[in-house]
């Protein structure tokens, strides 16, 4: 299937806009990036950049049936994997979410988590887990802290911008979390 050929001014007309969190009740796994980018904003689905790597990692780590994409996020529901992010304005670059958007993104994320109980939660962004947590020091897998009494790793972004870490790399962290998750509920 051919995707629609998009123009910039169509990119650039998304910023600003808000993706709804895709998230029910009782999940596995609650996956939370920093913001929408403009291919978001643009579809309206988590993660639609071309080069994102969150669908080919949710395949390598064995939890989808085969390599999903961004408009597939009713089967990964199904899955028992919901999808927010930090914060909700779409942009060109995560670069520029403010600290303070950050900071009230991780008290929203822990309402959130709090209100729908997934068995664990994975932010991607090193960075933004950072800032909006105020842990600069914090490292890639399991954290020691909760978010929402939930268990909780740190992911590298899937960006095809961040490509400093493999899909590889991502998919074990996914793995990983997704099989606390599944021990959590049991």
């Amino acid at each position: 299937m051919t995707r629609p050929r998009t123009d910039r001014a169509q990119l650039l007309a998304a910023a600003g806009r808000e993706i709804p969190d895709r998230v029910a009740p009782g999940l596995r796994l609650l996956v939370c990036g920093i913001n929408p980018g403009l291919w978001s904003g643009h579809t309206g689905h988590h993660f639609a950049g071309p080069g994102n790597r969150l669908w080919p990692a949710l395949d390598a780590a064995g939890i989808t049936p085969g390599r999903l994409t961004a408009a597939d996020v009713d089967r990964l529901l199904e899955r028992g994997v919901g999808i927010t992010n930090l914060v909700m304005r779409t942009t060109a670059t995560a670069a520029e979410v403010t600290r303070a958007e950050l900071v009230a993104g991780g008290e929203r994320l822990a309402a959130l988590v709090e209100r729908i109980r997934p068995g664990a939660v994975a932010v991607l962004g090193m960075g933004a887990y950072r800032q909006a947590f105020g842990i600069p020091g914090a490292e890639l897998g399991l954290r020691p802290e909760r978010i929402g009494g939930a268990p909780v790793w740190l992911l590298p972004n899937p960006s095809g911008l961040q490509a400093r870490y493999g899909v590889d790399v991502i998919a074990a962290l996914l793995a990983e979390a997704y099989a606390a998750g599944t021990d959590a509920r049991a």
